[in-house]
């Protein structure tokens, strides 16, 4: 008899737990969400802002009060923002006060084409649209379209992870046989680069003639620096 009244007693325990249980999770689900927290990953400058981002987590509604937890559809929020054409990564998810947040990396330009269409090269290589909000300091890139900025990817590449590089190149022209002339800031001799071979070979010559020059202040009797032949730098005097 004893041992019947305590299986009653640990089977009504459960059900209360599984009742309490049940109740939470519903109301839980059931709660509105009570606010839009989003978290740039980068401290650089926003090619997308937090209002934008903002529309897309609350899925066009009216307001933050009008989503609640049972209807938000975590996966679709979080595949719109990884569509839009400024985002490179988006992370959603919620908390358990009622918050929706959103960690966003933006994709990052390394060059920019001018000319009829314009539009940013990105890090990955890829065509990426010019922001309403902010223009990148990179390289301008000319004679380019969607098709033929692949071919000069190494080469921006490189540039933009080389500080010295980054700092005195600001221009790159295409040329006949996708071909590239370099620009450079404060200086007006034309660097021809060749094609997109040997990158890190030509790119290495040229900051050693540079800096041999700069030393005895000869860079500005050159009209001509030439880097196509692999591992010799060939210059012209003015």
């Amino acid at each position: 008899m004893k041992r019947s009244v305590g299986y009653i007693k640990a089977f009504v325990l459960v059900a209360v737990i599984c009742f309490l249980y049940g109740f939470a999770e519903k109301r839980h689900k059931g709660r509105e969400i009570t606010e839009v927290k989003v978290r740039f990953t980068d401290s650089e400058n926003l090619y997308v802002t937090e209002e934008v981002v903002n529309k897309l987590l609350i899925q066009n509604k009216a307001s933050v009060s009008s989503i609640d937890k049972e209807t938000l559809d975590l996966n679709r929020v979080e595949s719109l923002l990884n569509k839009h054409d400024m985002i490179e990564n988006a992370e959603v998810y919620l908390t358990l006060d009622g918050k929706l947040k959103a960690e966003v990396s933006q994709r990052k330009p390394i060059g920019r084409v001018i000319g009829s269409s314009s539009f940013y090269l990105d890090r990955k290589g890829e065509v990426m649209p010019l922001s309403p909000f902010y223009s990148a300091r990179v390289p301008l890139m000319f004679g380019f379209n969607e098709a033929s900025i692949i071919k000069a990817y190494p080469i921006v590449q490189y540039i933009k992870n080389d500080e010295f590089l980054t700092r005195h190149i600001t221009g790159i022209q295409r040329l006949k046989g996708d071909k590239y002339k370099l620009e450079l800031r404060e200086m007006d001799f034309d660097v021809f680069f060749g094609d997109s071979s040997n990158v890190a070979l030509k790119f290495n010559n040229f900051k050693a003639f540079y800096k041999k020059a700069q030393i005895d202040k000869k860079l500005d009797t050159y009209k001509r620096v030439n880097l196509q032949f692999g591992d010799q730098v060939v210059c012209t005097k003015k």
